[in-house]
């Protein structure tokens, strides 16, 4: 069964749906009819001849006073797509491309913006047929929205630029060929409502939002399998402390933790130490602040992925047409900056995890191997680890602080809001790499504990692991198993 945008509040969690399941999307008839709606009214009003509307029959940013005859309306608008598609950098995952016509698709199917339903429903068959624009990661300054990128997102529609079709890199033209499509024939403000729009640093904050959902999920387990074998102790994760505290974040956390490890054997071995260092004792305070901050990021961001964020705004049942400025970027990048933050801190903590494990106490070896000295065992992967934390805090200079006047001026405070989504999926990758190495030291850890048995659920994961990557007896080559194991809780649920 097809999902059908109908103009109906999508969550964040049926967004993740739609795009794991590779169902279909389409339109329903109540989007349809909003989208005829308003292009009708919009022709409508251009057919009167007596109005002058920001992007519609004038120029752009500081040309706004500059009026285009109504003839010209349609080059007007192809014209801007070509000028605007100047990105550059590295091309973005096709993941994100993906996320970014499903967004915009959504945007444009309120009623608000002017298009035609032909291009909506061409962004959907970009959608659903994997025909994925080339997008760059640099030129966007986050308002007026996503410009440069949304510009080579659409450039196919127009049979323009390249895209991702069928394994293969090649020219829009020679997959509409192949689609039997026809390029299509903008008509006025539509250029502007692609362009216009936050779906690039949504399509970021959605993916970061979702997969730090998932890597604070997963130091659940990860973290009590280091716990376990660092001979630690249960205590602090007993609701009662926690509870006091009053943080939501660190009540979820603690209570995670302890339904991790009440049944575990070792927990209850007594324990000759009476307090754990910070980076264990500490995990439901450290991970539960950035459990919050990630729910924060999920509502604002799913208020995004529902709005209208192009301009100027249309509204038919009003007779009314608003310059406003609800692509700015502002409410994201201050967000994305902040998710950044918290998930770097996630990081950083792992990597204090890793460091303590490897450092010989507790009756561990030197290293995490049988023989130190003739083997350095897991001394360089904690290197790693601190030299990808160490970006990370680079990563967390926050974007939305900084501005630059654009347009002649006309445009005079952007949000930076794209550098802090393009940042922010850096910081994601890190940290999933350095989850990988705690996972990859912590499961070594366990084994000299043995015979002595952790929970079901750490056991589960730990042999789960072991059929990928196994225990390190000697020396050998470690890249490929930190590898394997970035796969393997890249891939964990």
């Amino acid at each position: 069964m097809n999902f059908v945008i109908d103009n109906q509040w999508i969550s964040l969690e049926e967004l993740e749906q739609v795009l794991s399941s590779g169902v279909k999307v389409e339109l329903g008839d109540i989007a349809i009819e909003a989208i005829n709606d308003c292009r009708n009214y919009l022709d409508q009003k251009m057919a009167s001849g007596d109005h002058v509307i920001y992007g519609i029959n004038t120029g752009f940013g500081s040309l706004c006073n500059t009026v285009v005859s109504n003839e010209d309306l349609g080059q007007l608008q192809k014209n801007l797509v070509l000028s605007h598609a100047c990105g550059t950098g590295e091309e973005i995952d096709l993941s994100i491309v993906k996320r970014i016509l499903l967004l915009k698709a959504i945007g444009l199917s309120k009623g608000n913006s002017g298009v035609q339903l032909v291009t909506v429903e061409r962004l959907l068959h970009f959608y659903n047929n994997d025909i994925l624009p080339v997008i760059y990661s640099q030129g966007s300054l986050g308002a007026s929205g996503d410009l440069a990128p949304l510009a080579h997102m659409s450039l196919p529609l127009l049979g323009e630029g390249e895209v991702h079709y069928k394994g293969k890199r090649c020219s829009s033209a020679e997959m509409l060929k192949a689609e039997g499509l026809e390029p299509i024939e903008l008509k006025s403000k539509e250029g502007l409502a692609l362009l216009n729009g936050t779906q690039f640093m949504s399509s970021f904050m959605s993916y970061s939002v979702q997969a730090g959902r998932q890597i604070i999920c997963n130091y659940t387990t990860i973290a009590a399998m280091s716990l376990e074998g660092f001979d630690g102790r249960l205590n602090p994760f007993q609701s009662n402390v926690n509870e006091i505290r009053n943080q939501a974040g660190q009540i979820e956390i603690a209570k995670a933790m302890y339904a991790t490890l009440k049944d575990s054997e070792l927990i209850q071995k007594e324990k000759v130490h009476v307090q754990d260092p910070y980076s264990f004792r500490c995990i439901p305070q450290v991970h539960g602040a950035s459990w919050d901050a990630i729910e924060y990021a999920a509502q604002i961001v799913e208020r995004e992925i529902n709005a209208v964020t192009d301009n100027p705004t249309i509204f038919p049942d009003e007779d009314d047409v608003v310059s406003a400025g609800n692509f700015h970027g502002q409410p994201l990048a201050i967000t994305m900056d902040f998710l950044a933050i918290a998930l770097a801190e996630l990081g950083s903590i792992s990597e204090r995890r890793i460091y303590i494990l490897i450092s010989g106490t507790r009756g561990l070896p030197a290293f995490l191997v049988a023989e130190p000295g003739l083997n350095s065992g897991f001394m360089i992967p904690q290197y790693t680890a601190a030299s990808i934390v160490s970006q990370n805090k680079q990563l967390c200079t926050p974007a939305s602080v900084d501005t630059i006047d654009s347009s002649n001026g006309q445009e005079d405070h952007v949000s930076m809001g794209a550098n802090a989504a393009t940042k922010l999926y850096r910081v994601v990758q890190n940290v999933y790499q350095i989850q990988g190495i705690e996972l990859f030291a912590g499961s070594q850890a366990l084994d000299f504990r043995r015979p002595g048995k952790s929970s079901d659920k750490v056991e589960t994961l730990h042999a789960n692991y072991r059929d990928l990557v196994s225990f390190v007896k000697t020396d050998g080559y470690m890249a490929e198993l930190m590898h394997r194991s970035l796969d393997f809780v890249k891939n964990l649920r």
